[in-house]
C-alpha cells in the first residue's frame, strides 16, 4: 500500500530551483538577443532613411547651381562685359572685383562655393569630438560663421546660389517696373517657404540681373514689381532692356548647407540649410523661418569633392569634360572665386548615425568608416553608422552649356 507524498526533500527543491533558473536565464538571453537585434534593425532603418533624405535635399539644390534662366552663368560671364548685372552693386557694368563688393550672400557671380574643413583631405584621419570651432580653407565668411548653430568642425560647408527653376513670363518691363501675372506669381514665386519674396532675378537669352524688389503689388490680376536703388540695391534696372514675352522673372536663391549640433534635439548632429531672403524693400537679409532649417538629424559628417572642367581658364569656353577632382581649398586660391564657375560635378558623402544606441561598438568595426577617403573615428557610443556617397552632375554646366 503506497503512502501519500507530504512534501519535497531539500535535494528535490535545489534541483527544481536550478532547472527553473536555467530556464529563466535562457528566456532572458533570448529576450536580450531579440532586443539587440531590434535596436540594430531600427538603427539601420533610421540611418538609411536619414542618408536618403539628406542626399535628396542637397542633390536637388546642387543640381541648380549655375542656373541663370535661358543661359547659365558660364555663358553669361564669357561675354565682355558680362551679360549679367547685379543691382546689389553700384556699377552698371561691374568688374569681377566690383561684383565681389556686394554683400557676401548676394554675390551671384559665384553660384557655387565650397569650404574645406581642416584635416579632411582624402587620405586624412579625422576624430569626431563634437566640440570646438570650425576651421578650414577658404575661411568661412561672416554670414556663414555667424550662423547658429555654428558649423561643426571636421565637416565641409557649401554655399549655392541660383535662379529658381520655375520662371514666370514678364508681361512688360520699363526699367523700374516689372509686370507679371498674379496667379503665376503666387503659384511659382510666392511659396516654397517664402511668402513674400524680395530677392528676385530677371533673365532672357541675352541678359540677366539679380535685384531686390522695392515693392510688390499683387492685389489685382497683374502683379507689379518695382525696382529702385534702395534697400539692398545700390542701383536700379532703368538702363536695362528685357523684352516682354521673352524675359522671365525668378526667385533668387542663396543657401548654405552644413552640419551642426541641434540644441533642440540634445545636440544631435544635423544637416542644416540656411536660406537667405529679404522682404521687398528691406534693408537687411534675414533667414527664411528666422533660423537655419534643421533638415535631417543624425548626419554626423559631410565631405565634398569638386570636379573641374578640363578648361580652367575663365576667359575661354568650357569643354564640359570633367578632367580633375579637387577639394575646396584646391579649387579656390586666395580670394579668387572665378574657378568655381568651372565646377561641373560634386561628389557628396555623409556619415550618418542612429539617433539611439544600437549596441554597436567601435571595436566591432574592422576599420573606421571612410567618407570620401577620410578615415573618420566617431565616438564609441554604441550607435549604428553608415556612409552614403553620390556624384551630382551640375546639369546647368553639362557639355559646356
Amino acid at each position: 500500500m503506497s503512502r501519500a507524498q507530504k512534501g519535497l526533500s531539500l535535494i528535490e527543491l535545489m534541483v527544481a530551483l536550478t532547472l527553473g533558473s536555467l530556464l529563466v536565464l535562457g528566456l532572458l538571453k533570448v529576450f536580450d538577443a531579440s532586443r539587440v537585434s531590434y535596436k540594430l534593425s531600427e538603427g539601420l532603418a533610421r540611418v538609411q532613411e536619414n542618408g536618403r533624405f539628406a542626399m535628396d535635399y542637397l542633390q536637388r539644390d546642387l543640381r541648380m547651381a549655375g542656373h541663370m534662366g535661358c543661359a547659365n552663368d558660364q555663358a553669361r560671364f564669357l561675354a565682355s562685359p558680362a551679360r549679367f548685372a547685379s543691382a546689389f552693386v553700384a556699377e552698371e557694368q561691374p568688374t569681377e572685383a566690383q561684383f565681389n563688393a556686394a554683400p557676401e550672400p548676394l554675390r551671384f557671380n559665384t553660384l557655387l562655393q565650397g569650404f574645406e574643413a581642416a584635416g579632411t583631405a582624402p587620405g586624412a584621419a579625422l576624430i569626431l569630438s563634437g566640440s570646438g570651432a570650425w576651421s578650414g580653407s577658404p575661411a568661412l565668411p561672416a554670414y556663414i560663421s555667424s550662423l547658429r548653430p555654428a558649423p561643426a568642425p571636421g565637416s565641409d560647408v557649401v554655399a549655392v546660389r541660383y535662379f529658381s527653376a520655375e520662371g514666370i513670363p514678364v508681361k512688360s518691363f520699363d526699367g523700374g517696373r516689372i509686370v507679371v501675372d498674379t496667379g503665376r506669381w503666387k503659384s511659382a514665386l510666392a511659396g516654397a517657404g517664402i511668402a513674400e519674396p524680395g530677392l528676385l532675378a530677371i533673365a532672357d537669352c541675352a541678359n540677366a540681373a539679380a535685384f531686390e524688389a522695392t515693392s510688390v503689388d499683387s492685389g489685382g490680376s497683374d502683379t507689379t514689381v518695382q525696382v529702385g536703388a534702395s534697400g539692398l540695391n545700390r542701383s536700379d534696372l532703368s538702363k536695362r532692356n528685357f523684352a516682354a514675352g521673352q524675359a522671365t522673372l525668378h526667385r533668387a536663391e542663396t543657401q548654405v548647407y552644413y552640419v551642426g549640433l541641434n540644441p533642440q534635439a540634445g545636440n544631435e548632429p544635423t544637416l542644416y540649410r540656411a536660406r537667405f531672403t529679404a522682404a521687398p524693400g528691406a534693408a537687411a537679409l534675414v533667414l527664411a523661418g528666422g533660423a537655419p532649417e534643421a533638415l535631417v538629424e543624425g548626419v554626423e559628417n559631410m565631405q565634398l569633392i569638386y570636379g573641374l572642367d578640363s578648361q580652367t581658364d575663365p576667359s575661354r569656353a568650357p569643354t564640359g569634360y570633367v578632367a580633375s577632382q579637387k577639394i575646396a581649398s584646391k579649387v579656390q586660391s586666395g580670394n579668387d572665386t572665378t574657378p568655381w564657375r568651372r565646377v561641373g560635378l560634386v561628389q557628396v558623402a555623409f556619415l550618418t548615425r542612429s539617433t539611439e544606441r544600437a549596441g554597436v561598438s567601435n571595436a566591432e568595426r574592422p576599420e573606421p568608416p571612410r567618407v570620401l577617403g577620410v578615415a573618420v573615428t566617431p565616438p564609441d557610443d554604441g550607435r549604428y553608422r553608415s556612409v552614403y556617397e553620390s556624384t551630382v552632375a551640375l546639369r546647368n554646366r553639362l557639355y559646356g552649356n
